[in-house]
């Protein structure tokens, strides 16, 4: 068996590795990360250096031609910029502006053929750390538990039943992640979520506060804020 992990370089995806390699050793596991054309590279040089941490291999796919029409903020096509509010006063307002169209969808679609390519006589786990807390209000609607399990059967139908889908977490809250991850010595402090690439994290996009805000439950603060 092998296991692939779609790793963006943050919490969720890092955690998830951790949880890859309880179950298998180094040297049968792989970490993806995705080119989507996000304006800025840090989580991907976050994600190769947990990779490093880990003793794993380490790949780049480049799928930014997949969304280059697209006007996401995260992408270097907009003209829109992060908005610095909650997810929840987001929805609010209508929508989230930092959707990738269907992102995951594609990223597990290529990893399922990057995974069948590359061990095509072995069975492989794909791993990705959607949460319920990503999916909640459908703020991004390709992380709930309903896509994950359309995904997964078509994924296993297609590949002849050698690919499955590993999604740990996908029924789990942040805070419950982030848990997990101290338990088990996830280095927290070697990722990267802020939306913005900057210097420090902004402290104040959806994602640096949901982030922020799972630290605190589980009683301390964020490694990667205590630098600043």
């Amino acid at each position: 068996m092998k296991s692939i992990v779609l790793s963006s370089g943050g919490v969720d995806s890092t955690t998830c590795l951790t949880a890859a390699l309880l179950e298998q050793v180094p040297e049968d596991v792989i970490s993806v990360s995705v080119n989507y054309g996000q304006k800025h590279d840090k989580e991907l040089k976050c994600a190769e250096e947990v990779a490093l941490h880990y003793n794993v291999k380490h790949q780049v796919l480049d799928l930014s031609s997949v969304f280059a029409q697209s006007n996401c903020a995260l992408l270097k096509t907009s003209t829109d910029e992060v908005k610095h509010t909650s997810y929840e006063a987001q929805l609010a307002e209508g929508h989230i502006n930092t959707y990738v169209p269907f992102r995951n969808g594609v990223m597990l679609s290529c990893l399922a053929a990057f995974a069948m390519s590359l061990f095509p006589d072995e069975e492989i786990e794909l791993w990705i750390g959607v949460h319920k807390d990503d999916a909640a209000g459908r703020a991004y609607a390709d992380c709930s538990e309903t896509f994950i399990s359309c995904m997964r059967d078509a994924i296993y139908e297609g590949t002849y039943d050698k690919v499955r889908i590993r999604a740990p977490f996908v029924q789990a809250n942040k805070a419950s992640i982030v848990k997990f991850g101290l338990a088990h010595g996830t280095p927290y402090e070697l990722t990267w979520s802020c939306y913005e690439g900057g210097e420090e994290p902004c402290g104040t996009c959806g994602t640096c506060r949901d982030r922020i805000a799972a630290f605190e439950a589980n009683g301390i603060t964020d490694p990667i804020m205590r630098k600043w």
